[in-house]
């Protein structure tokens, strides 16, 4: 990693050109739901989902090794943040 690329946060900061392996049939997939022009901001925004999702286990992982595992009301309160609840439940969860 360069230093320039260090200074930026997932999503940010200009644009690279890399290269990458991928399956045929993932290429041939991509292309039929976003065409040629559109084939870098899909797997971009696939990476980005990706990092969000491992930055979201390893917080999880976290927790529970401070915590012990999350009960059934703490991951029903967690699932309604993840689809944009207004409180997520979380007063629910602290009964």
């Amino acid at each position: 990693m360069s230093d320039d690329e260090a200074n930026y946060g997932v999503g940010e900061g200009p644009t690279a050109n890399v290269s990458v392996s991928l399956h045929s049939g993932t290429i041939a997939a991509v292309r039929a739901r976003v065409g040629k022009r559109g084939f870098s901001a899909y797997v971009d925004a696939a990476v980005q989902r990706q990092i969000k999702r491992d930055n979201l286990a390893e917080l999880i992982a976290a927790h529970e090794a401070e915590h012990g595992a999350l009960g059934d009301a703490e991951t029903e309160a967690a699932r309604a943040l993840l689809r944009g609840d207004v409180d997520g439940g979380v007063g629910n969860a602290a009964r």
